[in-house]
């Protein structure tokens, strides 16, 4: 049995789980086990709600024997209040959460797919109530000068020792920045984008960005050079503000 059969087999297994409880009302599969089933592989993982009947979930929450039922518990723990993050012991990693039907309208999450559903179960709560908000759209000017600043507060962080603030600004939010200015110089390639990560999958939007983005991030002892590929970079496409540029660069080469 190769993994994404072995991961819908477990699903189906807590869904057996749930309905035998008396509990439940539905269980809702999200991501790869979701509505996006083609591209689960062996790396994926079981995203999931178990929506339960009103006045038990406090209950399912506390005893978590309709988890184990379905295939023995490695390690848990509760890292919401809604759920937990599991891992059984043959190596299937979930991240749970548990809502009764009147919560689902306040919880943004994506489209799902009924792993298991009561026949008295509401047919619209794998859906949103409401459409999950698209990223905020930034200008030009605004990423741009952002990545640029982020670029020149990391190297100052970086010659006065803080060289971990330095990697965060300079690998994590510059980076960030990269990737809203993405669309503006390539078309993306038609791969499932996920509204709540930027960066999932971005290797597949834009393929011809792997090297670079491995220039971006060369490690903690890197930042400078780091630093100086993504000015590089941003200056290659657009106008970078020279007195600034100075600055980053003299950061850069000290």
């Amino acid at each position: 049995m190769n993994r994404p059969e072995q991961l819908h087999e477990r699903l189906d297994a807590i869904g057996r789980s749930l309905e035998s409880s008396g509990k439940a009302l539905a269980l809702i599969g999200l991501g790869s086990v979701g509505v996006e089933t083609a591209r689960a592989d062996r790396y994926s993982d079981l995203d999931f709600y178990a929506v339960v009947r009103p006045g038990h979930k406090a209950e399912l929450l506390r005893d978590l024997r309709w988890m184990s039922a379905a295939h023995p518990v490695a390690w848990c723990f509760q890292n919401t209040p809604h759920g937990y993050k599991l891992l059984y012991e043959d190596g299937i990693f979930c991240e749970l959460e548990v809502y009764e039907p009147e919560e689902l309208p306040k919880v943004r999450y994506a489209e799902g797919r009924f792993v298991w559903k009561a026949t008295d179960c509401d047919e619209s709560l794998r859906i949103p109530a409401q459409e999950i908000a698209d990223r905020q759209e930034r200008s030009v000017a605004w990423s741009v000068g952002e990545l640029v600043t982020n670029l020149y507060v990391g190297l100052c962080r970086y010659r006065r020792g803080e060289k971990l603030s330095a990697y965060r600004f300079v690998q994590g939010y510059a980076v960030d920045r990269v990737m809203e200015l993405l669309p503006h110089i390539s078309t993306p390639e038609p791969v499932h984008r996920d509204p709540f990560g930027r960066e999932r999958r971005i290797e597949q939007q834009y393929p011809e960005m792997t090297a670079d983005f491995a220039s971006f991030m060369q490690g903690y002892e890197r930042t400078p050079e780091s630093a100086l590929s993504l000015l590089r970079w941003v200056e290659r496409y657009f106008h970078v503000n020279p007195a600034m540029r100075r600055l980053v660069e003299e950061l850069c080469l000290r």
